[in-house]
Formats: structure tokens, C-alpha cells, sequence
């Protein structure tokens, strides 16, 4: 009898053990951030393609790739510890792992550093030294830069603090060439001047989740048309900069003409923003955040496919 209710016991402590093991799981693998993560890689495998003008060893691509995701999600899991107290406080962010209690701020901050060294040590190994720096770099900057000095000080935080964002390309051009040249540059300044109308239409939708938690985004501290003007402003610059590809780097036709169709596309849904803004309207402004993620994967297929068929 007693053997049955034993057998029963770890049947029923087996099926509690499952669940809380794949939590867990779950729980690390949000601290990396692993949507920001895909945004990432989308721009690394073309750049890679455009440094070798060809199609690059394929281990090559994979290293990189593993060591700039364990990067970038090293950064996103220090972010998610240090902002603990402001997730606490915003809807956007309240079912993130610290916040559920999912897991331990110990634990976040131990996988944080494990995955950061983890992924420094990777790229060094399996790529070059560069390539290694470069991602400590964006790590540093990410951390550093962005999350405990800009953040929680300054309505310019996304523009200097998205320079982590704007790594990948350089890691990527750096794993196939170990240089950097003037291509990556313009790719990293692409990145860097997009990065702002991309993010302050989010900051816009939830501005009031920041207002509650005192982080001065743009959209906080000046109004709709203000923010607006700004999106206008970044995205000309943004598409201006991608069209610096061409005799740079030498693109062909179809590169160009889906910089000009992306662009437009892009630039139609900023004015549009503003246009509502300034009449008072609902601004839509998740339209243009995820218009601006299709722009860049456009921009960015039409970066890798380019050198293939020209």
C-alpha cells in the first residue's frame, strides 16, 4: 500500500517539477530579450554577406551569430536587473521574470554575467578579437551607457544609448574581414539615426507607464508634436544615410530601389504621425514602430541579397 502512494508521490512531484523546470527556462530566455535578439541577428547575417561579397563560411556565420546573441542577450539581462524597479511599475513590463518573481534577482544577475563572458570568450575563439571586442563594446554601452547613466537622466537616452544596437553590423563586418571600413560605418549610422523614430513611437504608446516610472522619455518630458517633429527629422536622416550605401559600397539596382520604396514608405508613415499629432488626432504611433522594423528587414534582405545577384 505504502509502495503505491510513494509511486503516486513522485508521479505527482515529477509532474510540479516539469513545469517549474520549463519556467525557469522560459524565465532566462525573456531576460535575454530574444525579440530585440532577432532584430539584432536580421542585420548581421547580410552584412556578413556584404563584406564577402559572396556567401561566407557557414561556421563562420553560425559562430557569430551564437556569440552575438549570447551578447545582446548578456546586455538585455543586465538591463532587466538593474530596471527591475521600473518594470515593478509599468504594464508594458510587469510579467517579466524579476517582476513575476519567476526568478531571483541573484539569478538574473549571476546569468547576466555568465552569458556575457560566455559570449566575449565565444567570439574570440571562434571568430577574432575584434569581433570580441566589438561585442564587450555593446554590452558596455548597453549597460552602461544606457541603462545606469542615460536612462533615468536624460530625453536623449534611446538616441546615444541605441549605439548598442547599432554593434551588430560592425561585429558582423569585423568576423569576415577583421577590419572595419567605411560600408559597416554607413550601416552603423544607419542603425543609429533609425533607432529613434523606431523607439519614441513606443514611448509615445506607453507614455504614461514612463510618466509613472520617472523615466524621462521624449514623449514624457515634450509633446505629441514635438515627438513627432523629431520622427520626421531621424527618419529623413535615416533614409538620406541608407542611400550613402550605394557608391560606397557599390549597391546595385536592387538595393536602390528598395531604399527609395522603404524609404518613402517609412517617411509616409512619420509625416503621417505628425500630421495627426498636430490636428489633435489619435497619432497611430505603433504604425510607425512597426513600420520601421519593416523597413529595416527590407533594407536589410536587399543588403545580403544585393551583392549575390549585382
Amino acid at each position: 500500500m505504502s509502495t503505491v502512494s510513494e509511486k503516486k508521490s513522485d508521479e505527482v512531484s515529477g509532474r510540479h517539477v516539469q513545469p517549474r523546470f520549463r519556467r525557469k527556462v522560459a524565465g532566462y530566455l525573456s531576460l535575454t530579450k530574444p525579440r530585440v535578439v532577432e532584430l539584432l541577428l536580421v542585420v548581421t547575417v547580410p552584412t556578413m554577406i556584404l563584406a564577402e561579397q559572396g556567401i561566407p563560411n557557414l561556421w563562420l556565420v553560425i559562430a557569430t551569430l551564437i556569440g552575438g546573441a549570447a551578447s545582446a542577450g548578456s546586455a538585455g539581462a543586465f538591463n532587466c536587473y538593474f530596471d527591475r524597479d521600473i518594470d515593478r511599475t509599468m504594464n508594458r513590463t510587469k510579467n517579466r521574470p524579476l517582476v513575476t518573481g519567476e526568478l531571483s534577482d541573484r539569478e538574473a544577475l549571476i546569468f547576466s554575467w555568465v552569458l556575457g563572458v560566455a559570449a566575449t570568450v565565444w567570439l574570440a575563439v571562434f571568430t577574432n578579437l575584434l569581433t570580441a571586442a566589438l561585442g564587450l563594446t555593446a554590452i558596455l554601452f548597453y549597460v552602461v551607457l544606457y541603462t545606469l547613466i542615460l536612462k533615468r537622466r536624460t530625453t536623449q537616452n534611446i538616441v546615444w544609448g541605441g549605439i548598442a544596437g547599432c554593434m551588430p553590423v560592425l561585429i558582423g563586418w569585423a568576423a569576415v574581414t577583421n577590419n572595419l571600413s567605411w560600408p559597416p560605418l554607413i550601416l552603423f549610422m544607419l542603425i543609429f539615426l533609425w533607432t529613434p523614430p523606431h523607439y519614441w513611437p513606443l514611448s509615445m504608446k506607453y507614455r504614461a507607464d514612463y510618466a509613472h516610472a520617472g523615466v524621462p522619455m521624449l514623449a514624457v518630458v515634450r509633446g505629441r508634436a514635438v515627438v513627432g517633429l523629431q520622427v520626421i527629422l531621424y527618419t529623413w536622416a535615416t533614409v538620406a544615410c541608407s542611400l550613402l550605401l550605394v557608391p560606397i559600397a557599390n549597391m546595385g539596382l536592387l538595393y536602390t530601389a528598395v531604399a527609395l520604396l522603404s524609404g518613402g514608405y517609412f517617411l509616409y508613415e512619420a509625416h503621417r504621425l505628425y500630421g495627426r499629432a498636430i490636428r489633435g488626432e489619435d497619432s497611430k504611433p505603433m504604425r510607425v514602430f512597426h513600420g520601421s522594423i519593416s523597413y529595416l528587414t527590407l533594407l536589410f534582405l536587399a543588403v545580403g541579397i544585393d551583392p549575390l545577384v549585382f
